[in-house]
This record gives structure tokens, C-alpha cells and sequence, in this order.
């Protein structure tokens, strides 16, 4: 998981995201409660970068933890076959997950944070993501990280491919997901 840093791209998007549509609605608030300044303006954007540097760093402090706790790996299973390709967790895997989603719910429930609850509850219950080839908008390759992400509409999957046969499986998904769009 420290060599290739996938996941922790997914993560600071993901926080990335959040941290722009706060962002973005208080400076509307403000803009409709005082008026834009360039003070004003700017006093809400150097909190949000404080906040958000603080975030960035939490972020990868939480990844290194789960990392040592799945013992640097992240590994999956995939199948792929002419309709589908599912990404399932293995065994081992799906049990620290399911230990790290309940103390995710268990922290957001003594904080009173219903949505920290939600999300526990769904990551210590989920451990397959499945893509239907033919309902996939986008492909994306990523040599480089040895990723292939098969993006639909709601779902996201990567894909991870060695070397030798990331040429195939691109290629295989390319002839297969004829609604979507490739790089």
C-alpha cells in the first residue's frame, strides 16, 4: 500500500471535494450576508487551507495506520469475465475491515455523528464492488500505478493489473464496455 499510493489519491480527492463544497458555501453565505471583500474572501479561504493541510496530514497518518494493519498489502481478488468484473476482498482482509468499520461506528456513535456511524456500518459490511461492463461511462488507465479504473455512474472500481498483463486486460476491457469512454 506505500508503494503504490492509489488509494491515498482516492482519500485526499475525497477529502479534496468535501473540503470545496464547504468551502464554496460559506463563501456564498458570506457573500450574501456581507457582501464579497477581498478580506473577507480571503479570511475564509486561509481557514480552509489551515483546515485542510491539517486534514491532508490526518489523512495520511489514518492510511499509514490501516496500511500496517493489513500488513502493507491491500489484497483482492478480481474477476473478470465478458459482463462483469468484480473486486472482492479477501478473507483475511474482510475480517480487519470489518473490525475497523465497527470501531468506526462505535467512535462515531460515542461522538454523536450519525453519518461516522453510516459509514463504519457500510465499510465493515461491504467487501465486493462489482462493475457491469456494460453499464461502465469511463476507463481509465494508469500504467504507472498499475491501475485500471472502470468507472460507472454511482460506482467506481479499480483495478489493479501487473505489467504483463495490463496490456490485455485494458484492452479486453476497452472491447467490452462499448458505452464507454477511453483514454
Amino acid at each position: 500500500m506505500l508503494k503504490n499510493p492509489s488509494i491515498l489519491f482516492d482519500v485526499y480527492k475525497v477529502l479534496g471535494i468535501s473540503f470545496g463544497i464547504v468551502w464554496l458555501f460559506n463563501v456564498l453565505l458570506i457573500g450574501c450576508e456581507e457582501g464579497y471583500t477581498l478580506k473577507s474572501l480571503w479570511g475564509v479561504t486561509s481557514g480552509f487551507l489551515v483546515l485542510m493541510g491539517v486534514f491532508l496530514v490526518i489523512g495520511y497518518i489514518a492510511y499509514v495506520i490501516v496500511a500496517w494493519t493489513y500488513s502493507w498489502k491491500y489484497v483482492v481478488l478480481f474477476t473478470l469475465d465478458e459482463k462483469e468484473v468484480v473486486h472482492q476482498q479477501m478473507p483475511r482482509q474482510v475480517k480487519k475491515a470489518t473490525v475497523l468499520g465497527a470501531l468506526t461506528a462505535m467512535v462515531g456513535a460515542v461522538a454523536g455523528k450519525p453519518g461516522v456511524v453510516g459509514t463504519g456500518i457500510l465499510s465493515a459490511s461491504r467487501s465486493t464492488s462489482t462493475s457491469l461492463l456494460a453499464d461502465v461511462a469511463r476507463i481509465i488507465p494508469c500504467r504507472r500505478l498499475h491501475l485500471i479504473k472502470v468507472n460507472q455512474l454511482l460506482n467506481k472500481n479499480r483495478v489493479f493489473v501487473p505489467d504483463e498483463d495490463f496490456d490485455f486486460v485494458y484492452d479486453f476491457l476497452c472491447q467490452h464496455c462499448t458505452k464507454a469512454q477511453k483514454r
